[in-house]
């Protein structure tokens, strides 16, 4: 560097465009890709060759009381069918869940309450007790005594108000539905459209409850053992709130943060024009 400056001829045009140039690379400078890139490894694999990660097989979701529930049957009788999916057909209201993350709209099918004690009543079967149960071991047990009043009966299951919520630092925070046990947490990056530039991805806290227990847990998504983790799936209620990072104190968006280095760009290129105009 000292050899290029002794190598510039002394005026005062190279000296302000010398300036300008270490002005803004000095802008560049302050921002670290590596504090802002996910799932980084320890720098030892080949850049050309992929790493290879042990498979992980997300827990499987029992129903839980307040689960509600889409039971569709099909079967030979279509006046059997109609009463069993008028729940899944009729909608209600949805008041406390935003429209733009409830599915696009602020209903969803009434669907089959879990009382406190696991039941939830059925058409000819009446009370039945589904708690603690898996969808698949739900749907084989309706399907045996449903056995007894319908022909080729075929019975599936889904939960309605599994959901999970993001706040903090992401583009769209929000309540979302959690459509099954194998959602991620890359996936829901992407589906709240990723954490602004002010989120911090080594200190994003996740709230579960598990067994009337709740659990806070800090994850750090820079790294790649995130990936092993097993909070690298999401279960119904889970909280994920990313803290921002110290800038975002001093600035309420991205354009009040840039204002600064856009003003001392132009203020510095109305400079050397008016010096090189003389």
């Amino acid at each position: 560097m000292t050899i290029f400056l002794t190598n510039l001829p002394r005026n005062k045009h190279s000296y302000l465009l010398i300036a300008f140039l270490l002005s803004v690379s000095s802008f560049y400078s302050c921002t670290s890709t590596k504090s802002i890139t996910y799932f980084q490894g320890d720098g030892t694999l080949d850049t050309a060759r992929l790493a290879t990660l042990a498979s992980i097989t997300p827990p499987i979701s029992r129903i839980q009381p307040d689960d509600i529930l889409a039971i569709v049957v099909s079967s030979l009788s279509s006046e059997s069918n109609e009463l069993f999916n008028f729940a899944n057909i009729n909608t209600v209201t949805m008041s406390r869940f935003p429209s733009a993350v409830a599915g696009g709209n602020n209903s969803q099918p009434l669907g089959y309450l879990i009382d406190a004690d696991g039941y939830t009543n059925l058409p000819l079967i009446g009370k039945i007790k589904l708690g603690s149960l898996t969808n698949e071991e739900a749907e084989q047990q309706i399907q045996e005594k449903l056995g007894k009043y319908l022909k080729e009966v075929t019975v599936n299951i889904r939960n309605l108000n599994r959901r999970y919520s993001v706040l903090g630092e992401v583009v769209r925070p929000g309540v979302y539905n959690l459509l099954n046990d194998h959602t991620t947490l890359p996936q829901i990056i992407s589906a709240v459209g990723d954490l602004t530039t002010y989120g911090r991805r080594d200190n994003v806290m996740l709230i579960r409850t598990t067994n009337e227990k709740r659990e806070i847990v800090k994850i750090d998504l820079t790294k790649r053992d995130i990936l092993n983790s097993p909070y690298y799936f999401i279960r119904h209620d889970d909280i994920i709130y990313v803290e921002p990072r110290p800038g975002r104190i001093t600035a309420t968006d991205r354009t009040l943060q840039l204002a600064p280095l856009f003003l001392g760009v132009t203020s510095t290129l109305l400079v050397i024009l008016n010096f090189i105009r003389k």
